[in-house]
């Protein structure tokens, strides 16, 4: 693996320590992005996955309909009140912050933007880290601006894990570069690998 952050990760043992959540972020260049890293994960997939992709809020969304195509996990836009299951993929709406509880639980918040972004990665990574702490897998994507860059230090303090694509070879290094300049991200790997790690962490052999 290529530049692959020199700090050994080993996967939670026991059920009270099994990763519970995948929260992913992007930005500029991420409708791609997110497609391969999504269309990498395998059917049975153990843990939910909660994206946030900034999007234009001026028009109407078609965002889980796009990435419904390049996975075999279900897609869908995040709803208030709905637990996240295993397996299927929620995706933030636009201009709404997308927020996760104990248990799973989804909140939607129209509060100010954060980073000059709704939703906000920073917010979702947060509350994720409050959630699930040791449980919670953070990963950020292409894009500009910082946003994620406090989450991920949220998620790390509480003792999950971080990875983010490499900066060198992201379509925009922004929101990588961010994180990785935070130094608490765990794994810096090319957008091609990630789906692999994730899946050996939360132990997902594939299918």
């Amino acid at each position: 693996m290529s530049e692959q952050v020199a700090r050994e990760v080993s996967r939670p043992d026991g059920p009270e320590a099994r990763y519970g959540v995948v929260a992913v972020a992007s930005s500029a260049g991420g409708i791609t992005a997110l497609g391969v890293l999504l269309g990498a994960l395998p059917v049975g997939f153990p843990v939910p996955v909660l994206v946030v992709q900034h999007l234009d809020p001026r028009h109407e969304t078609v965002i889980a309909h796009v990435l419904g195509r390049s996975t075999q996990l279900p897609v869908k836009l995040a709803e208030v009140g709905e637990l996240a299951r295993p397996g299927t993929i929620y995706v933030a709406p636009p201009n709404q912050h997308l927020l996760v509880g104990a248990a799973g639980l989804l909140a939607l918040s129209d509060s100010e933007l954060v980073h000059f972004v709704r939703p906000s990665a920073d917010l979702l990574f947060e509350s994720m880290a409050g959630a699930y702490g040791a449980r919670a897998i953070a990963c950020v994507l292409t894009g500009t601006g910082k946003d994620g860059a406090m989450g991920v230090t949220a998620v790390k303090s509480r003792g999950g894990t971080v990875i983010a694509e490499d900066p060198g070879s992201a379509d925009f290094a922004g929101m990588p570069q961010a994180a990785v300049e935070t130094g608490v991200v765990d794994f810096v790997l090319p957008l091609e690998e990630i789906a692999q790690v994730i899946r050996d962490l939360v132990g997902s052999a594939g299918q």
